[in-house]
């Protein structure tokens, strides 16, 4: 529980301590968002009351409550004997923390200062009954009159044109803009450029030019620019529960459930359309909490615009699957906002679904209520109902010089879109030697270590004891594991000079990490098992890149780093530290 240990150093000293001043149980600190939203899904598992806050410095806190001071020692107590939270668990005042992020929507309660201690032994509240949403008829999709009017003189056509209210005229204009013959700017200004695009239409479908269109005319345009939209079923939606009125595409998607800050709209066909509306009373702060975590979600890739500021944000992703827009404002202490999801290569409809569901957002009365939850949108791998991002594999690597370079094995960073440290570092492979499995990652921007690995510049003894440090579990745990195990020999099976022969049981997740001698040198990196021919290999063999072929690798890359001789065997507990210091989580995404 070091990280625990370093986060303490940071709070303000402790004064008098009352029975009923509002505290949490911090459980766990991590160094990354991504690694914070782990922990609080996985002790949400078995534990109630569960919180993600921003400790500051990159840092996040895991924490139970609020209690008063008093409930939080018995309960405190109670955890620990079931073994459900860490023996090293403290108590910690509210005032220490900074925004929060879990659960999604919490941060309005404290910025609005209706904090509450929960009571051991009451329940939570029930949650608000909801109202029922309405549905107003589509008013989108131009339908053709079944018997038409006589067709307008050009009198007639100037006075129906005049009745015209602004927006009627911009979307007029739009429509040619559509149908390329207008490419100016869209004012609801009639002006020669306007006229010039209606006498071109006319011209093009049969009508005389005359550059004013009759309303049999304008409902011909419009059909033809609102055929796109037929079968989607384009219709106001109004949900009293969100304080939200705006257009969707009901007829393939449907309202699913609530899971605060969002209702969720589950798609009705194979077009695989989703909408989620954005709903919460909250702060500036809370604002930002819902743009980082709404940026950990599938349903935003990570290609694509990132715009924020006081007032609200946006988010666009795309990717070979889906193309993803977020937009949110906060006004007078209440977010809101939607998203739309719809697949890629369908952009025709896409924009023009957006745009109308842009132009039609209404803000009503309302936000939705924090506790609209249920028991599907509580998962481990979820955030409100929502699948959160995850890597394609998780490897290991470790520190090896004091500007934030790691060393990490090449096939675990050979087929990536990107790479990542501890889940929140952007990294970019510099240099790799893939016949003896090593690569170079650089940090887009510069970290500090707080050590970095010492190589073994000789061969240590055989037999002797070693440790390998990683991630076998992919950042499940917030700190790297070690594994002990024995150097068996110099060469591969087949003799390869590259390499060492260990026996150790490690995991896939370990591989990248360091292999640690007794006293605490780097003696090689892990690789990935080979299991050539179709063998498979006993459990307890693997393979390490030899410390002096990495050395040499790093020089001819230019890159220094620190060998020295063996040293003295090192207590367990400084080893694990010197693990915990060194090693780092790289993600493959």
């Amino acid at each position: 529980m070091a990280l625990l240990l370093a986060v303490a150093l940071w709070v303000a000293p402790v004064a008098a301590q009352s029975p009923d001043e509002i505290v949490y149980i911090q459980v766990e600190a991590r160094t990354s968002l991504n690694g914070a939203q782990a922990s609080v899904r996985r002790f949400a598992e078995s534990v109630n009351d569960v919180n993600g806050f921003a400790l500051g410095g990159g840092w996040y806190g895991v924490a139970l409550g609020p209690y008063t001071r008093a409930d939080a020692e018995i309960r405190m107590e109670e955890l620990r004997r079931q073994g459900l939270i860490p023996v090293d668990s403290y108590l910690e005042r509210e005032t220490s923390y900074g925004q929060q992020f879990w659960p999604v929507g919490a941060q309005a309660a404290r910025d609005a200062g209706t904090l509450e201690p929960r009571q051991t032994t009451q329940a939570d509240p029930e949650p608000q009954p909801l109202q029922e949403p309405v549905v107003e008829n589509p008013a989108r999709v131009a339908q053709p009159d079944p018997e038409p009017e006589p067709e307008e003189t050009l009198r007639e056509a100037r006075a129906s044109e005049r009745q015209l209210n602004r927006a009627e005229r911009e979307e007029l204009q739009i429509a040619l803009k559509w149908a390329g013959f207008y490419n100016a700017g869209i004012d609801a200004a009639f002006g020669r450029g306007t006229r010039r695009a209606m006498t071109q239409w006319q011209r093009e479908y049969g009508h005389e030019p005359t550059g004013v269109l009759t309303t049999r005319q304008r409902a011909q345009l419009l059909g033809q620019y609102y055929a796109v939209l037929e079968g989607l079923g384009m219709a106001v939606y109004t949900d009293p529960n969100a304080g939200i009125r705006m257009e969707l595409p009901l007829d393939v998607v449907a309202f699913d459930r609530y899971e605060a800050p969002f209702a969720l709209f589950r798609p009705t066909g194979d077009l695989g359309v989703r909408v989620l509306l954005i709903s919460q009373a909250g702060s500036r702060q809370t604002m930002n909490g819902l743009y980082e975590i709404m940026q950990t979600l599938e349903i935003v890739p990570l290609e694509g615009e990132r715009e924020r500021d006081s007032n609200g944000f946006l988010l666009t992703g795309a990717n070979d699957e889906i193309v993803s827009h977020t937009e949110v404002t906060l006004r007078g202490g209440q977010i809101k906002g939607f998203t739309l999801i719809w697949p890629a290569g369908d952009e025709e409809r896409r924009s023009r679904v957006l745009g109308l569901m842009q132009a039609s957002f209404e803000r009503i009365e309302g936000t939705l209520d924090p506790a609209a939850v249920s028991d599907d949108g509580q998962a481990v791998d979820l955030v409100s109902g929502l699948k959160v991002r995850t890597p394609k594999l998780n490897a290991s690597g470790f520190f090896i010089n004091g500007s934030g370079i790691v060393l990490t094995s090449a096939e675990s960073v050979a087929a990536c879109e990107r790479v990542t440290l501890d889940g929140v570092h952007n990294a970019q492979v510099v240099a790799r030697d893939a016949e003896l499995g090593v690569a170079v990652l650089r940090p887009e921007e510069r970290l500090a270590p707080r050590r970095v690995a010492q190589f073994r510049s000789d061969d240590p003894r055989l037999q002797s004891e070693i440790a390998v440090a990683g991630y076998p579990f992919g950042g499940v745990l917030s700190a790297p594991t070690l594994t002990f195990g024995t150097l068996e020999d110099l060469t591969g099976l087949a003799g390869e000079d590259r390499m060492k022969r260990l026996a150790v049981a490690a995991l896939p997740g370990d591989v990248g990490g360091p292999v640690f001698d007794a006293g605490g040198t780097v003696v090689g990196m892990l690789l990935p098992r080979e299991q050539e021919g179709g063998r498979r290999l006993p459990d307890q063999v693997s393979f390490a890149a030899k410390a002096e072929m990495i050395l040499s690798f790093l020089r001819r890359n230019g890159i220094q780093a620190v060998a020295r001789g063996g040293a003295g065997p090192m207590a367990p507990e400084d080893l694990t530290a010197l693990a915990a210091d060194t090693t780092v989580l790289v993600s493959c995404w």
